[in-house]
């Protein structure tokens, strides 16, 4: 009876099963198993076929144990919803797979308590480090997850005070690019419209509009609003400013969760104001006029933050750093257009 009739009849072939019908050593085996270097080509097609012909699978679970690692990593957002955290969440998720590790997504919902509940769940599962948007600034003290040494990178917040690479968006070069945008097309009276203030990037924004607004010479103290927003606030706001001795012509969103919601209270009022959003989103350059935005790149900032993590895991021992990522303004038709009042 050959080889062959003996594995599709009995146990499981073994990579030892593997190296006797192809004529082979038990570690080169392993080495094209692990697509390791140092096989050459023709043994490595050999061996392949082999083991297809045998219908070997490799034992991940036994090669877990032995290595101490589970090939497995987490990544906490605040809302896999929102478009902003799905494009971070694939950009993880290709960089696990480029590394043969599945990636496990969870959100936090904004939550600090939910959060730490969430990573103890994944430590729990042993699973090999962590991407976390952070729900707030204290870094967590759950003894569970500073015991454990799993390795985390934060993105888009950092953490007051954590030894953790970190991963951010230029929210103030952002920001300041398109006050500039809109100043150069004529508005002087811009207003911002915030994210909840509770979140570091709505502040660092909000900071940095202000900051603009003094800096340019706009007149008047800089009109800011922050979040939460609703249509109904949103249109409340829009309404009284362009009803104003000096009335707002133009006006910035703080992320495209506000963006929607400004865009649905001009509807309402059939007010025409210039606009430039924070974050691109869906259909942007579809309405009319197009949106002008801030585009921060979460797939490139979910990507580096990956490829830190890896580089962890990999051994890397040198001090945390902090990327800051560019970004840049997508100028479409909305941040060119004369504002009006309501009609």
């Amino acid at each position: 009876m050959t080889a062959l009739s003996d594995h599709r009849t009995g146990t499981r072939p073994t990579m030892a099963d593997v190296a006797a019908e192809a004529h082979v050593s038990v570690k080169t085996v392993s080495r094209v198993v692990n697509h390791e270097a140092g096989v050459r080509p023709d043994t490595a097609e050999r061996v392949k076929a082999v083991i297809e012909r045998l219908g070997f699978r490799r034992n991940d679970g036994a090669r877990m144990v032995r290595q101490g690692r589970t090939f497995t990593i987490g990544l906490v957002v605040e809302d896999l919803a929102n478009p902003f955290y799905s494009q971070i969440g694939a950009a993880v998720e290709r960089e696990a797979r480029i590394r043969q590790h599945q990636l496990i997504t969870a959100s936090a919902e904004g939550s600090p308590t939910r959060e730490r509940a969430v990573l103890e769940a994944l430590i729990a599962r042993r699973v090999d480090g962590i991407v976390v948007v952070p729900a707030g600034e204290t870094p967590s003290a759950d003894p569970t997850v500073e015991a454990s040494g799993t390795p985390i990178v934060y993105m888009d917040r950092p953490v007051r005070g954590a030894v953790n690479d970190t991963v951010l968006s230029d929210n103030q070069g952002g920001v300041r690019s398109a006050v500039e945008h809109l100043v150069a097309h004529g508005h002087r009276h811009i207003a911002f419209l915030g994210d909840d203030p509770g979140f570091w990037t709505a502040r660092q924004r909000r900071e940095s509009f202000v900051s603009t607004h003094r800096a340019l010479g706009l007149p008047g103290p800089a009109r800011v609003s922050m979040g939460p927003h609703s249509t109904t606030s949103i249109r409340d706001l829009l309404a009284a400013w362009a009803h104003d001795s000096d009335p707002t012509t133009a006006v910035i969103t703080g992320n495209n969760r506000v963006t929607l919601a400004a865009l649905h209270a001009m509807h309402d009022l059939r007010v025409s104001l210039a606009m430039v959003g924070y974050d691109d989103f869906e259909l942007a350059g579809l309405l009319d006029p197009p949106v002008t935005v801030v585009h921060q790149d979460p797939a490139a900032m979910g990507q580096k933050a990956a490829q830190q993590l890896f580089a962890r895991l990999l051994g890397d021992e040198s001090a945390p750093q902090t990327v800051v990522m560019a970004t840049r303004l997508i100028v479409r038709a909305s941040g060119t257009r004369r504002g009006g009042p309501a009609r």
